[in-house]
């Protein structure tokens, strides 16, 4: 009994202890393979965010790709994450994206360039890279950059092929963002480029030839395995050049443009250059010289080849470049630099001269013979040194591959990143440049030479514009020497009705329009201008044209006669017509289309004059007064207001009073914070330009007392609009810029409901049907510099 009490219950056992190993393993497997994940993920998601942080710096993605890469890769908790196996994943992983690169670049080149004679942006490629790889050839056999097993005749010809390339994919996306593409200087070097690349892949591919990926020992077999790449090679090439075409031409037929690809279609074409591009494996040779062979000889027009283009470019900048550099990363170990030896830095420092100088020399020596300027030439020899993805991931392959060390790989690496990184700043100036050698001629008044006739473009609807056209040309004047020269212009919207009536001219291929209306209108308008200039037209010089257009063409007429007549200002009618009452009609679309369409594209200053019951349109004699006062905030188009408000000021039947509003920080009233797109620089710039516009308005015209001055202090745009409807019945006209200000606190929320935002929003306030104003207004703006470069055009020409 009590030894049956004594025995103890038999105790669970856990479990065996290949149990405890196999959920060890896969509990290790799953925090590495998430760990894996975080980190690719961070590298796709940091990268977009360091390109966003770069945007200032015009620094290309690939930039951004390198760095983040570099960096995640090389953090040691990230790179004991990635095991042997992971590692030679991602091997097989880039392999293929780099497949991919490869057929996209055979994709978007043309190989029957290089039979044709070569081309001007042709021979300054050649040129840099001829200096190049000779530099090549001459320095890197005593520098040791390869293994002690490395065949150096192979490494330096590998070597200068590497160095004297370029990354045209690199290189147009960064000329094309810093809109420099539509140039001169910007398609050579984009042409280059191409050219530099396509060579550059050529002599790879026979490298690739010459050197297969098999090693084969005896003679026999390295024939037979010659004989069968060369015959794999002609097959490929073949059908590539000769069947896909009629393969591609039945696809696109059969999918027209503006129609939804078919599917089964998109995946027999998928299908097609995947077995085209597949020949490498059947016949033995290297897989990227199979890629770019099948893509040089697929055609490049047509619907599916650029669908194919557009995607795999897409996926490879998306997805594969950012992990191209993190694998990258995980490759090489900047330990093993050795940068305490002076031999490491030494073949550093010789590989940056040997892209630089060798491709400068080259592209100068290149150029200089075809006629070109050593200045630009010298820029274009550096953009055509940055390199690309494809030359990063050979430096590391052939690491990888035990040609080089560790220390010439990294050596390698950092060159290609500091080629790519210094090409925005070589790009910048290049337009700097080009701003001081390409005039840059600006219509306007605040530029216009004191001593020079002042030319106008006075445009009129018809006879009801007549009073006030001749009185804004009469305050327009400015001094009678040396005048204005004014051409009347009547705006006649060419209808099917007056379409019928137009005639040829005898003699001539000109057509002459016989409406009678139309030409009693302009014959009336004629005479009115022609008796106030035989009257009081002292200085006034009056030409006369017509502008004969619909609606839709009728800006590109006035802009054509503005450019023809070089005027510096275009003084329009509002599209509304004033009423008896004093009140506006609903207005004419089609001239307020023309009015909008004018101030975007006009080749020099333009002035709207919204017309309301003050009396502006009686007639401005000598013995009365016309006051006028001119609204001065601050701004690009303010200061071109001040500017006519000069011309106004000598007309001896003008009062002008000029109003400045200044900011009052130091009331209550003012706002704490005030949203600004524009940087504390530019703030800073136009004001200090706004300081010196009126510091020079003010010595010339109100010290004198020719013209009276008045100050606003006012905290924000609610005191500005309460300040506007005091001039109720003080001014018959009204002069003001229509914006281009930076200081926004006194119009801030004056726009949230405008009537005519092509006014601007104190024009809208001031002319609004709400408003109890009755002064005219005139709306000024300047000219606004055609192109994105800041008064250069985009295809501005400096070679």
């Amino acid at each position: 009994m009590s030894s049956k009490s004594s025995r103890r219950p038999p105790q669970p056992q856990g479990p065996p202890p290949s149990h405890k190993q196999c959920l060890k393993f896969v509990a290790t497997s799953m925090m590495s393979g998430f760990g894996k994940f975080v980190a690719i993920i961070s590298a796709f998601l940091l990268s977009r965010i360091l390109n966003h942080f770069l945007k200032p710096f015009s620094q290309p993605q690939i930039t951004s790709d390198f760095l983040i890469g570099m960096v995640l890769a090389t953090i040691p908790v990230v790179h004991e994450t990635f095991g042997d196996v992971s590692v030679m994943n991602l091997d097989n992983i880039v392999d293929f994206g780099m497949i991919l690169y490869t057929f996209v670049l055979g994709l978007e080149m043309d190989p029957y360039v290089i039979f044709k004679a070569p081309s001007r942006p042709a021979i300054v490629a050649y040129a840099g890279m001829l200096s190049t790889c000779i530099l090549t050839c001459l320095l890197t056999p005593w520098l040791h950059y390869g293994t002690k097993d490395t065949n150096m005749i192979t490494l330096t010809i590998s070597l200068s092929i590497t160095l004297s390339g370029s990354g045209s994919h690199v290189l147009t996306r960064l000329i094309t963002n810093l809109k420099i593409g539509k140039s001169d200087i910007g398609k050579l070097a984009v042409v280059a480029g191409v050219h530099s690349d396509m060579i550059t892949m050529f002599f790879y591919s026979i490298l690739f030839v010459l050197y297969p990926l098999e090693k084969i020992s005896s003679t026999k077999g390295e024939i037979k395995h010659v004989v069968k790449m060369i015959l794999g090679i002609l097959i490929q090439s073949i059908i590539a050049a000769k069947v896909s075409p009629f393969f591609f031409n039945w696809i696109n037929n059969e999918n027209p443009e503006g129609k939804a690809l078919k599917g089964s279609h998109l995946v027999l074409s998928m299908a097609f250059m995947a077995v085209i591009c597949s020949c490498a494996t059947w016949f033995g040779y290297n897989p990227f010289f199979s890629a770019f062979l099948a893509g040089l000889f697929l055609p490049t027009e047509g619907r599916i080849s650029k669908w194919a283009i557009s995607k795999i470019n897409y996926l490879l900048s998306l997805l594969f470049y950012p992990l191209l550099f993190f694998w990258v990363g995980l490759k090489i170990d900047f330990s093993d630099f050795q940068g305490g030896q002076i031999g490491t830095w030494g073949r550093f420092f010789v590989l940056i001269f040997i892209v630089v100088v060798g491709k400068v020399f080259g592209t100068i020596c290149g150029g200089v013979l075809l006629g070109f300027r050593w200045p630009e030439l010298a820029a274009i020899g550096m953009l055509l040194t940055a390199k690309g993805h494809f030359h990063v991931y050979l430096a590391v392959h052939a690491f990888r591959s035990e040609r080089i060390e560790m220390p010439t790989c990294i050596s390698i690496v950092i060159v290609i990143f500091l080629s790519i990184v210094h090409t925005p700043f070589i790009v910048k100036h290049i337009i700097r440049r080009a701003r001081a050698l390409v005039p840059v001629h600006r219509m306007n008044l605040q530029c216009l030479d004191p001593k020079t006739e002042l030319k106008i473009l006075l445009c009129v609807h018809g006879s009801h514009n007549l009073p006030s056209a001749i009185n804004l040309l009469a305050i327009s004047r400015g001094r009678p020497n040396p005048g204005v020269n004014v051409y009347v212009t009547d705006m006649v919207e060419l209808s099917d009705k007056l379409a019928s009536t137009l005639e040829k001219e005898e003699g001539t291929n000109n057509m002459v329009l016989t409406d009678k209306s139309v030409i009693e209108m302009r014959e009336q308008i004629t005479q009115a201008f022609q008796a106030y200039v035989d009257e009081d037209g002292i200085g006034i010089t009056l030409g006369r044209s017509h502008a004969l257009a619909t609606f839709n063409g009728m800006s590109r007429e006035l802009i054509v006669l503005a450019e023809d007549f070089m005027v510096s200002l275009i003084l329009l009618p509002f599209h509304k017509r004033l009423n008896p009452d004093g009140t506006h009609d609903s207005g004419s679309p089609g001239f307020r289309y023309v009015n909008r369409k004018l101030l975007r594209h006009a080749p020099c200053s333009i002035g709207i004059l919204v017309e309301r019951g003050s009396g502006f349109a009686d007639g401005i004699l000598k013995s009365s007064e016309c006051k006028v006062a001119i609204i001065f905030i601050g701004g690009k188009d303010d200061r071109e207001a001040l500017s006519y408000a000069g011309r106004v000021a000598w007309h001896p039947g003008v009062k002008l009073t000029v109003i400045r509003f200044l900011v009052d920080k130091n009331s209550e009233n003012a706002p704490r914070r005030v949203s600004n797109r524009t940087s504390t620089a530019e703030e800073e710039e136009e004001m200090k330009l706004d300081d010196e516009s009126f510091a020079d308005f003010y010595e010339k015209y109100v010290a004198g007392g020719k013209v009276a001055y008045m100050e606003k202090h006012l905290a924000n745009s609610s005191e500005t609009y309460t300040n506007l409807k005091s001039l109720k019945g003080q001014y018959t006209l009204i002069i003001v810029g229509r914006g281009g200000r930076v200081n926004t606190i006194l119009t801030l929320g004056l726009n949230d409901w405008q009537q005519c935002p092509e006014l601007g929003s104190v024009g809208d306030v001031l002319s609004g049907s709400g408003f109890e104003c009755e002064s005219s207004v005139l709306i000024i703006q300047q000219h606004r510099l055609k192109g994105q470069l800041d008064g250069l055009s985009d295809d501005f020409s400096i070679m």
